[in-house]
C-alpha cells in the first residue's frame, strides 16, 4: 500500500540503525530487532537489521490469512506461535523497548498490553516509543483519557512520540544511557 511506503522505509532505517549502533556496544548492552515476523512494517524492521548483518528475531503467529515468516528474519530465530498470549509473553520477557509504528489491531493490542503491564508494575519499565506522532495523536486522544479520569496524568509519561528513526533510537539510548547517547 502506497500510504504505508514511508512507514516501511522508516522502519527499515530504524532496524538498520539499531543493528549498526548495537554492534558497537558491549555484548550485554546490545539490542536486537524483534518483530511479529510478518510482512509490511515488521518485514521492514527485520530487513534493516538483516542488511546491517545483524541477527534479528521473528515471533510469527499461525493465522488463516498470514503467510510464514518474512525472508529477513534470521532463520534460527524465526519462531511460530499458535496462541497470541504465549507470543506476547515471549516478547515481553525479552523486550528492552517497544517502538510502535502505525498499525492496526495487533499493534494496538501489543501496545496496550505493554503499557498496562508497565503502568501496573507487573513489568519492568521499558521505553515505549510511538513512531509517527500525527498517526498516534489522531488515533488515540491520550489527553482526553486523562480529562475523563480513566488514566492518570503521569500515565502519558509511559511513552513518547517521535517522527524519525533516529529519534526513536535516541529515546532508547537515553533510557538505558547507552554509549553514544546524549545524556539528559
Amino acid at each position: 500500500d502506497i500510504r504505508n511506503a514511508r512507514h516501511y522505509d522508516q522502519a527499515r532505517r530504524f532496524g538498520r540503525l539499531v543493528a549498526e549502533h548495537s554492534a558497537l556496544l558491549s555484548q550485554p548492552d546490545r539490542l536486537y530487532i524483534c518483530t511479529g515476523g510478518g510482512p509490511g512494517i515488521m518485514e521492514a524492521a527485520n530487513r534493516g537489521a538483516h542488511e546491517a548483518g545483524a541477527l534479528n528475531v521473528g515471533l510469527n503467529i499461525a493465522l488463516p490469512h498470514e503467510q510464514s515468516g518474512n525472508p529477513y528474519i534470521s532463520p534460527s530465530l524465526c519462531f511460530k506461535f499458535h496462541y497470541f498470549a504465549l507470543r506476547k509473553m515471549h516478547f515481553m520477557m525479552r523486550a528492552k523497548a517497544l517502538v510502535a509504528f502505525p498499525g492496526g489491531f495487533g499493534t494496538l493490542d501489543e501496545l496496550f498490553e505493554i503499557l498496562t503491564l508497565v503502568q501496573t508494575g507487573k513489568s519492568e519499565p521499558v521505553p515505549v516509543v510511538l513512531h509517527g506522532s500525527a498517526f498516534w495523536k489522531k488515533l488515540i486522544d491520550f489527553e482526553f483519557l486523562v480529562e475523563e479520569g480513566v488514566i492518570s496524568p503521569q500515565d502519558v509519561d509511559l511513552f513518547s512520540f517521535v517522527d524519525t528513526p533516529e529519534d526513536a533510537w535516541e529515546a532508547i539510548q537515553s533510557f538505558y544511557r547507552l554509549e553514544g547517547a546524549a545524556q539528559p
